[in-house]
C-alpha cells in the first residue's frame, strides 16, 4: 500500500485538471466536504509518511478569513481502515480534550482515482516538532486519561483503529488481561506474517500469552482491585507530539486511540529508539498519575506493554533488530 499511495499522487498530478493551485491535486470530494462557503486557494504537499501522503489546503471562509486544513490520504482497503480509524480516534480525543488535538472534520473516499483512495481531513496547526517540557506534557496526558470515560465501561473501541498501517484488535472487553491478551496476540500474528517463523520467539510469545499476562495483569482486577478504562492516544511518541506556534499549546495527533489501562500509553516511552524514552518523562507521568496496585509490579507491566509496541514496529520494519531484543526483554 505505501508504494501505491505515493505513486498515485505523482500520476494524478501529471494528469490533473484541477484549477486549485499548488503541487497537490485536490480531488473533488475533498472540496465538497469543506465547510459551506469555503474558497480553496491552494493545495500543497506537506510532510512525509511511509504509509500515506499528506497536504496542506489553504482556503478562505465565507467572510474571507484565511483557514488551513490538513489532508491525509491512503489507498486500498488498508487505507480505508487507517483513515476511518484515525478520524474516529481523533474525534474521541477531541470530544474529551478539544485543546489537545487538531479538530477533526471528516473522512471519505476520492471521487476520481486510479486506485481506491481514502482521506482524513482535520484542522491544520502549524507546530514546532520539539518535545515539550516533561511536566507540561505529562500533566496533559494524565488529564486526558483521568477525564475520559469509556462509553461502554469496558476496554476497547467502537471500531478498529490502526497502529501505523495495521488494524488493532480492540473489541470491547470488561477484563483488561483478556483484552490485552487479544491485542498482543494480534500484534504477534502480524510480526509472524511479515518476518516469518522463529521458534524461540514463538515459545516466549506462548508463555507470555498464557502465563505472564494472566499473572501480571490479572491481579489489577482481583482481590477488590479495579482499573478504569482510560482513553489513550495509542501511539504516543515524539513524532506524534508538537507545540502549536500560535499559542504554545501541546498537540498530539496521528492517533490509534482506544480505552485501556492508562499505563499502556507509556509503554511506548520505554522503546529505546524514541527520544521520549528519556526517563524524565516516565518519572513525571508517574508523579502525576501514580502506578496502579500492585505498584511494585509497575516496571514489569511497563516492559510487557512495550512488547506490544515493539511487535508492531517489527511487523512494519522487516528484519529490524528490535525483533531480536524481544526474547530478552519480555517479562518471564
Amino acid at each position: 500500500m505505501s508504494s501505491a499511495v505515493h505513486l498515485l499522487r505523482e500520476v494524478e498530478l501529471s494528469s490533473s485538471t484541477s484549477k486549485v493551485s499548488g503541487n497537490f491535486p485536490l480531488d473533488e470530494r475533498v472540496i465538497e466536504v469543506l465547510p459551506p462557503g469555503t474558497s480553496v486557494i491552494s493545495a500543497d504537499k506537506f510532510g512525509y509518511s511511509a504509509w500515506t501522503v499528506t497536504a496542506r489546503i489553504n482556503a478562505t471562509d465565507p467572510h474571507g478569513v484565511r483557514k488551513s486544513y490538513f489532508l491525509k490520504c491512503a489507498t486500498e482497503d488498508a487505507g480505508k481502515d487507517m483513515m476511518e480509524g484515525e478520524f474516529n480516534a481523533m474525534t474521541e480525543l477531541y470530544k474529551t480534550m478539544p485543546s489537545l488535538v487538531p479538530q477533526p472534520f471528516t473522512w471519505g473516499k476520492f471521487k476520481l482515482s486510479a486506485v481506491d483512495t481514502y482521506f482524513f481531513l482535520c484542522d491544520f496547526v502549524d507546530m514546532d516538532n520539539r518535545l515539550p517540557d516533561p511536566g507540561r506534557l505529562c500533566s496533559r496526558v494524565a488529564e486526558l486519561h483521568r477525564s475520559s470515560a469509556s462509553p461502554t465501561g469496558k476496554f476497547g473501541f467502537q471500531i478498529p483503529t490502526c497502529h501505523g498501517k495495521y488494524k488493532q484488535f480492540v473489541e470491547w472487553d470488561s477484563n483488561w488481561a483478556s483484552f490485552f491478551t487479544k491485542l498482543l496476540a494480534d500484534a504477534l500474528r502480524l510480526d509472524l506474517e511479515n518476518n516469518g517463523p522463529w521458534p524461540e520467539l514463538e515459545r516466549v510469545s506462548e508463555r507470555t500469552l498464557t502465563k505472564v499476562i494472566p499473572r501480571l495483569l490479572g491481579v489489577l482486577q482481583a482481590d477488590g482491585r479495579d482499573i478504569k478504562p482510560c482513553l489513550i492516544h495509542g501511539d504516543l511518541w515524539e513524532g506524534n507530539i508538537g507545540i502549536a506556534r500560535e499559542n504554545n499549546e501541546i498537540k498530539i495527533f496521528d492517533a490509534g486511540a482506544y480505552y485501556a489501562h492508562n499505563e499502556m500509553e507509556i509503554g511506548m516511552w520505554r522503546c529505546v529508539r524514541h527520544k521520549i524514552n528519556a526517563k524524565v518523562f516516565t518519572r513525571q507521568y508517574l508523579r502525576t498519575f501514580p502506578p496502579s496496585e500492585p505498584a511494585e509490579e509497575w516496571d514489569d507491566r511497563n516492559r510487557l506493554y512495550c512488547v506490544k509496541m515493539n511487535m508492531v514496529h517489527s511487523a512494519h520494519h522487516k528484519g529490524d533488530i528490535v525483533r531480536q531484543t524481544l526474547v530478552c526483554n519480555t517479562p518471564a
